[in-house]
């Protein structure tokens, strides 16, 4: 800009051309160029090809009409299809319906919507209470509680009534779509469709093939996913998928980090700083920590080996410290304010918590530990990821982390990063914690093989290629 009125006119010209070229060659570029690619490389996927058939979707069931339900129902109403929503008590159904409504009514207010759209699109939802009003429709998207035997009593009670060639998909965030879909006598029908929450603003589906999931049932939400103006990544089965799956890490070392002395918003300001859009604490706080505990609470059988897990986030939930519904959680809540306070009491909790489990505290964590053992474990995981195929490409998982979980796109997704900085890089900082901390860093901070592998090869998580 300053060239534009300092040089002449054809002197400017050369400046702007020379100075593009050097913006060319940043990290910050190649991060977009590569993003701007893997967006569109994520519908091609070898699960089906151009002689696949697809079904026809004119007519859409959502089971649930609470937050997630409606608006998942909202996308399906912007596109123009029908939609019914099903919960079994009527004051339920007229809730969910009463928000939908509320939501479009604001975006009218703001003037993205008329009136008549507003009008039109709350023409297009209908609301049940009985399964028998689903008979004809081509696809119904469960979104209840996530629990295993609630869905399963959904998907028999659909098995029932569904016409055959109906689209059975969960919107199940963590759990087994294959035993979801063995709760029918048609698995093949059976698909995961993962919306993230808010369900009508966040651009990326999860697509979920389980086992015995059809190929034109794969192509066909795919191929809808553009219909209601998603970004689809298809991803395999295993706990939490991609996204989930790898946010465990994160998580887990962001509160075990707590626990050997370092304060949330130490963690949460360089996690912001490498550009997560909020940290790991205030996130936990958003999404409410009571989630989190129960999640820990069914999954034992692989936590238990550490004592230690999440033991601070658990005593946070026993004192009713729930996060910004409950005024509290890893931060203080003035009331009506999302603006998070440091909490005295919250230290004092995490020094009883490392002295009871024998955790020796340290004053000295620095920013470097804490972006290694929170964001590095989180690369590592989408490795292991890579390696057992839930993921068919490293873009995929880039895809899913910039729409799913607001990683910077200027980084181009945390495998691209990784990319970036180099293999050995990662490997060798993961080395070192791991090292450093003993017993938990063998427990937790293991590289994978395929880490080890392709950073002892000198090549990228982008060249990696699953034998066919």
């Amino acid at each position: 800009m300053k060239g534009a009125y300092t040089l002449p006119f054809v002197e400017g010209l050369k400046n702007e051309g020379a100075l593009f070229m050097e913006c060319m060659q940043t990290p910050q570029a190649r991060a977009q160029q590569h993003f701007f690619f893997a967006e569109r490389a994520a519908g091609h996927v070898n699960d089906f090809d151009k002689s696949t058939p697809e079904r026809e979707i004119n007519k859409v069931a959502i089971i649930g009409a609470g937050t997630m339900g409606g608006g998942i129902a909202m996308n399906f109403a912007n596109a123009g299809i029908p939609v019914t929503m099903l919960e079994l008590k009527e004051e339920a159904l007229e809730k969910g319906l009463a928000i939908i409504r509320k939501n479009y009514e604001n975006s009218a207010k703001k003037g993205k919507l008329t009136q008549d759209q507003v009008e039109q699109r709350m023409a297009l939802l209908s609301g049940t209470t009985t399964y028998d009003d689903l008979a004809d429709v081509d696809l119904v998207i469960e979104a209840v509680f996530e629990k295993m035997e609630v869905k399963q009593a959904v998907f028999q009670a659909l098995d029932k009534v569904c016409k055959p060639g109906a689209i059975l998909a969960s919107n199940t965030s963590t759990l087994d779509v294959n035993e979801i879909a063995a709760a029918t006598s048609r698995p093949q029908d059976v698909i995961g469709l993962h919306f993230f929450s808010p369900a009508n603003v966040m651009k990326l589906l999860e697509v979920v093939k389980a086992e015995q999931t059809g190929a034109d049932v794969i192509k066909t939400c795919m191929k809808l996913a553009k219909r209601i103006r998603k970004v689809a990544v298809l991803v395999g089965v295993c706990f939490g998928f991609v996204g989930n799956r790898m946010i465990e890490p994160y998580g887990r070392e962001a509160n075990r980090l707590l626990l050997e002395g370092a304060k949330p918003e130490q963690v949460d300001r360089v996690l912001t700083e490498f550009g997560m859009p909020m940290g790991p604490f205030t996130m936990g706080d958003m999404a409410g920590l009571d989630i989190g505990y129960y999640v820990r609470q069914s999954r034992q059988e692989f936590i238990s080996h550490d004592p230690a897990y999440g033991a601070v986030a658990d005593r946070l939930v026993e004192k009713g410290r729930n996060g910004l519904k409950t005024g509290r959680g890893a931060y203080l809540y003035e009331a009506g304010s999302r603006v998070p306070i440091p909490d005295p009491e919250v230290l004092e909790i995490a020094k009883q918590e490392a002295e009871r489990l024998g955790v020796q505290q340290r004053d000295n964590i620095s920013d470097e530990e804490i972006l290694v053992r929170c964001l590095f474990t989180l690369i590592n995981e989408g490795a292991c990821i890579l390696e057992e195929g839930i993921a068919a490409k490293s873009s995929d998982i880039d895809v899913i982390y910039v729409y799913g979980y607001g990683f910077p796109v200027y980084r181009g997704g945390p495998m691209k990063y990784a990319d970036e900085i180099g293999l050995s890089t990662l490997l060798d900082k993961l080395c070192t914690y791991r090292d450093q901390l003993g017993e938990y860093g063998e427990m937790w901070l293991q590289p994978s093989d395929l880490l080890v592998k392709l950073a002892k090869n000198g090549t990228s998580f982008s060249e990696f290629k699953h034998k066919e």
